[in-house]
């Protein structure tokens, strides 16, 4: 960084060059997808905790914010417009160093395209070390989200496999002083390389796992190298079902299972403990983010050995808030411990085999 204060550095690369450009890019104006400043009761935890890596595709997201989706042939006023970024793997990334957790963000490429030029400016923002490769060769992956206030999200997506191969040849050198991996599944095979590399470093890894907790032939290939799964549970036909969805994953062989249910809170279990927290009342704005906030959240608290009972309260605490405010600007760790204090917190009902 130099002493270049309020300048972000990130570096570029446009293919097949491989030439790599170190330009400063001033932050954007302040808005609900711009990293602010620490406040002062965000208290920076300790460096000794190590560095998170995020491994995943870069894409542009636009944004949208609206009171209500609209029936069949009809609309709906739009309240916000935003140009964004995505995927998890980003947004994660993005979250934690709002906490002043030391992050590094390894993403996929993008185009040289409109929309690669528009995610490379905003992921400037983040604050994140990250080196975005330009490939003439791929069409930056494109997303547009509808968010409303029922928690819900809509969203349309256009990814490549041209462009997905590109995260096999990101550099993996950051893993070797980090301290913590977090991927996606949807991400494919593409995310096994760099598991492989953090499992024979002895790094924990967390893998979104979203609704494929049933999907026994990806399970059988990512469990090799997981330590903590993350599944989602609150679509209507989950509504009794976390405990169970735990339970299984901990029988396949999971080490640590995080069980997500919206509104319904969360299950989070693990050989020795399981532990039930309910979600505090929330005025929605946008649920878009909230299971990367949920994400970020444990691996802040497990970085630094937090009981898997505050883990949990935390991680609810900062998702619930989170939907309370559109983009991916996150509540101060502050803020989300004194919430996470007052949620109510049970011991799921559930059996192993072995038990």
């Amino acid at each position: 960084m130099g002493s270049n204060l309020g300048l972000l550095w990130i570096g570029y690369t446009r293919l097949p060059t491989r030439i790599r450009y170190d330009v400063p890019i001033g932050l954007p104006h302040a808005g609900p997808h711009s990293m602010q400043p620490l406040s002062k009761d965000q208290t920076p935890g300790p460096s000794s905790v190590g560095q998170v890596v995020c491994f995943g595709v870069l894409s542009y997201l636009q944004l949208m914010v609206v009171d209500q989706v609209p029936g069949h042939n009809s609309g709906t006023p739009i309240r916000q417009l935003t140009d964004s970024y995505g995927d998890d793997a980003a947004i994660v990334a993005g979250m934690l160093h709002q906490w002043d957790q030391d992050t590094k963000f390894i993403p996929s490429a993008v185009g040289d395209d409109e929309l690669g030029r528009k995610v490379a400016e905003t992921v400037a923002g983040l604050g994140v070390p990250v080196r975005v490769v330009v490939n003439p060769g791929v069409a930056t992956v494109a997303e547009l989200s509808i968010a409303d206030p029922s928690g819900a999200r809509t969203y349309f997506y256009q990814r490549t496999p041209e462009l997905l191969a590109t995260l096999d040849s990101a550099d993996l050198a950051p893993l070797e002083s980090a301290a913590y991996l977090y991927v996606d599944w949807y991400d494919g095979d593409h995310v096994l390389r760099p598991m492989q590399v953090a499992s024979r470093l002895g790094m924990p890894v967390l893998v979104n796992l979203e609704d494929q907790y049933d999907n026994t032939g990806l399970l059988s290939k990512l469990l090799p190298y997981v330590t903590v799964c993350q599944v989602s549970a609150d679509s209507p036909d989950k509504v009794n079902d976390m405990e169970s969805i735990a339970g299984g994953l901990l029988e396949a062989g999971m080490g640590t299972v995080l069980v997500t249910g919206g509104s319904r809170g969360c299950v989070v279990a693990d050989a020795a403990q399981r532990v039930r927290v309910s979600a505090p009342s929330v005025d929605v704005v946008d649920g878009n983010g909230a299971g990367s906030c949920f994400s970020a959240a444990f691996i802040y608290g497990s970085l630094r050995g937090w009981e898997l009972e505050r883990c949990a309260r935390f991680a609810t605490a900062q998702a619930s808030l989170k939907c309370g405010t559109p983009g991916y600007q996150v509540a101060t760790v502050a803020e989300g411990e004194h919430l996470a204090g007052t949620l109510r917190v049970g011991k799921p009902e559930f059996q192993l085999g072995n038990q």
